[in-house]
């Protein structure tokens, strides 16, 4: 193995070694600090600048690393800079389900399998590879790497980036797992949760309760009709799966038999495709729960599992995007998963997906980094500094 690709690996098992799972489950939620330490080592002794940015409040001292390199902003009639961006953390995982131990890095046929070698610390070591291979006293306009805390639940490291934070910049990689295709559009994603309350009682008469159990086809009904309607309204044939999609995702209630249930709780996931917004799903189904609530002499209530991410669109006549297509010698795609892409086209970056790895090992045991991804990787991002830096 090469020089450079054996560096990669040395500190993709750094990273690997160092827990930092997000979850909504305080049982799971772990700091994140370990990593950004890490990463701030490896930029600093490539000349970047670093600056740490905590994250309030939350007892689990989570953080964002800003790292720049190169000038403050664009010189010589350069258009702007670069932010290379990943996230932090990993999903929670189930040590017996894995051939090795998820925390160490192990390499074997043709990978790097470890938690969160794919989604996606490995990017890290693989952009700064390419960095590394960069004269910094030719970059006429700011590189930037950040490293973002808890994508994988509330992506708040994304949110609440301040707007002034990548000043200089004009577009963003991230690189989340794409097979180094890349990626302009993706879908949005909104979790929410349903509570029923009727009335409990004993089940030897049932006019002594409310059984919102017996609710529960009608509920299923109103969001499987919902749910073909907005197949039917919205379509984005660049996507795999073309139309938003509904997922009933867990429902829980009761505690006996011989108990009626007075109370249920019930939560969906919806997939938004670009032009669904969420607030019209949420005002759609308020209006329609309301409906049904006042027809079956219950209580439903719908809330926020955690705050909605949007659809995310970038022009396909984009000065990013044409780069990213150019340097991948293949189209821009779309896919189906959430990222922190729209947070950071918020803050005026043209902004592409894109990075080593397949999104279908993540979240799942013996999650692996391909190694023929590692080299190709290297070289595009290079590119892409070049071409936005130089």
């Amino acid at each position: 193995m090469p020089t450079t690709e054996q560096q990669v690996v040395q500190q993709l098992r750094q990273l690997v070694a160092v827990p930092s799972v997000s979850s909504p489950d305080p049982r799971w939620d772990t700091s994140n600090r370990g990593v950004i330490d890490k990463l701030a080592g490896f930029t600093d002794s490539l000349g970047f600048e670093v600056q740490l940015l905590p994250l309030h409040p939350g007892p689990a001292g989570k953080a964002n690393l800003i790292a720049r390199l190169g000038p403050e902003r664009p010189t010589d009639g350069c258009a702007g800079g670069l932010v290379l961006s990943g996230h932090t953390d990993t999903v929670p995982f189930d040590e017996g389900r894995w051939q090795s131990d998820p925390l160490q890095l192990v390499e074997r046929d043709g990978g790097l399998f470890g938690l969160g070698s794919t989604d996606m610390k490995g990017f890290f070591p693989v952009a700064l590879a390419a960095v590394a291979e960069i004269d910094p006293a030719d970059l006429r306009a700011p590189l930037y790497l950040l490293a973002t805390a808890d994508e994988e639940s509330t992506m708040r490291g994304a949110r609440e980036l301040p707007i002034d934070a990548l000043q200089g910049a004009s577009a963003a990689i991230i690189g989340e797992p794409t097979d180094l295709q890349p990626v302009r559009l993706h879908k949005g994603i909104m979790m929410q949760g349903v509570r029923l309350r009727g009335r409990s009682g004993h089940s030897s008469d049932p006019s002594l309760g409310r059984n919102v159990i017996d609710v529960v086809p009608e509920l299923l009904a109103l969001f499987d009709c919902y749910r073909k309607e907005l197949a039917r309204s919205y379509h984005c044939e660049l996507l795999a799966v073309p139309s938003p999609t509904i997922n009933f995702g867990c429902l829980h209630g009761g505690d006996s038999p011989n108990r009626i249930c007075g109370e249920l709780e019930f939560s969906f996931d919806v997939r938004m495709v670009p032009g669904l917004a969420h607030t019209e799903i949420e005002r759609v189904l308020n209006q329609r729960l309301g409906e049904l609530a006042e027809a079956q002499g219950i209580e439903i209530e719908m809330y926020r599992l955690v705050e909605p991410v949007p659809a995310f669109e970038q022009a396909a006549e984009s000065p990013a995007v044409r780069a990213a297509e150019m340097v991948a010698g293949q189209p821009a795609g779309a896919v189906n998963f959430a990222t922190e892409a729209p947070f950071l086209q918020r803050l005026g970056l043209d902004t592409i997906v894109m990075g080593p790895g397949c999104i279908d090992v993540a979240h799942q045991p013996d999650e692996y980094m391909p190694l023929n991804q590692l080299r190709p990787g290297i070289d595009m991002l290079k590119q892409l500094i070049v071409h936005h830096c130089l």
